[in-house]
């Protein structure tokens, strides 16, 4: 019998070992790819710079520049394979079009480019074109690369297709913080969550994203929740077959999803949370913790128009919540109240006008297309002026 057939189970200090030097081979493999996609990324960027140069000489540059495209990926193609297609230089020359300051080099002499980083006029017969490996290795170190080694190539893929470049940062940086897939980022871009932000904060809303705070600087709900949210991800049915046993199952189906639009900070807590006052019952639809805001966030979801009702049931709710479960450290229980139809008249005189504790959301079936989206935006970012103006004319009135 063998030495290994006669030791029994490991022992926890050999657990302990063991887990420690796992953990250290996934963090070196995880490095290793991150390591990589860096690499493919600075050099995807180098490539298509060489291409933007290039395209810069000769007389007819259309022609010029997709002669010069398709000759270059045949010779590519032959050496490396289909990775270098026609297509894929054309995304290499869009990567670096849409990013061009973002690597600082240090250029080589002879050069297209000065040493101070302004284009110099090319000497096509006599000067050195600019070696791929010398401008890699100008790049000193990972936090000079200029791209994120979280993002992938096809992260930025999706991102070099925003056209607005405020709009491109605000998504490159939030999923960066937020740790979003490629299909993630995608959806946030189809969904106009740059917008979204935008009628319902202002560029202050973009800026209080990505800003570091001061300690103990409070963050203001409107700062996290979002409206209208879009929940196409639930595939729910027409509204005339959807009830609202229907919407909290298909949101708990989907949570992860529901999680990401909600917005930053949230975990889920509990669904049809029960509180006992008297000898009366209630059922909280969904209670979620917000770690930014430092408080619970309680849901509950309406098919169909908003009502006073609605709003004032919500606000029991929130007291009652405050009354049982809120701890010491927490921040007021805030209530937020998730329809299909907002009204603009109880938003106005009901206590969703107060805008401390309680809120109401418009949730949006189906992906709506571009008009449609930008419609719904203007409409919530009017009433949110409206309402900004009448708080001023009674703060002056005061």
């Amino acid at each position: 019998m063998s030495k290994s057939e006669n030791r029994g189970p490991m022992t926890a200090a050999e657990d302990a070992l063991f887990a420690r030097v796992v953990s250290i081979s996934e963090q070196a493999r995880q490095n290793v790819v991150r390591s990589v996609n860096s690499n493919m990324v600075v050099a995807y960027w180098l490539i298509g710079r060489e291409i933007v140069q290039g395209l810069q000489e000769g007389e007819e540059r259309a022609e010029y520049g997709k002669q010069l495209l398709e000759g270059l990926s045949e010779k590519f193609k032959m050496r490396y394979g289909s990775s270098f297609s026609l297509r894929n230089l054309q995304y290499f020359r869009q990567f670096y079009s849409s990013y061009p300051a973002r690597i600082a080099i240090v250029n080589p002499p002879g050069s297209q480019l000065d040493n101070d980083g302004s284009e110099a006029k090319s000497d096509p017969s006599g000067g050195k074109s600019e070696d791929l490996t010398e401008l890699i290795r100008s790049v000193d170190n990972e936090a000079s690369l200029g791209f994120a080694p979280e993002l992938t190539w096809s992260h930025y893929r999706a991102l070099m297709r925003v056209k607005d470049e405020g709009a491109r940062e605000f998504y490159e940086s939030e999923a960066i913080e937020c740790g979003w897939s490629k299909a993630q980022l995608e959806r946030q871009i189809q969904s106009s969550l740059y917008e979204r932000i935008l009628a319902n904060r202002g560029s202050e809303g973009l800026v209080s994203q990505q800003r570091e705070r001061l300690p103990g600087e409070p963050v203001s709900p409107r700062e996290i929740l979002r409206s209208p949210l879009v929940l196409e991800f639930l595939d729910l049915p027409d509204r005339a077959e959807l009830h609202e046993s229907g919407l909290e199952q298909a949101i708990i189906d989907n949570l992860q999803s529901f999680l990401l639009e909600l917005g930053k900070g949230f975990s889920f807590v509990a669904c049809q949370k029960h509180i006992r006052f008297d000898d009366d019952d209630f059922f909280v639809d969904l209670v979620f913790y917000n770690f930014i805001l430092k408080c619970f966030v309680l849901i509950d979801l309406k098919i169909g128009k908003l009502s006073h009702g609605d709003v004032g049931q919500m606000d029991g709710y929130v007291r009652l919540y405050e009354d049982r479960f809120k701890v010491e450290g927490d921040n007021p229980t805030i209530g937020l109240i998730l329809c299909s139809d907002k009204s603009e008249a109880v938003a106005k005189y009901s206590i969703l006008n107060e805008g401390r504790q309680i809120f109401a959301a418009k949730y949006l079936q189906f992906l709506p297309s571009e008009e449609e989206l930008r419609l719904e935006i203007e409409r919530e970012r009017k009433l949110i002026e409206a309402r900004n103006e009448e708080r001023q004319g009674q703060d002056e009135g005061e």
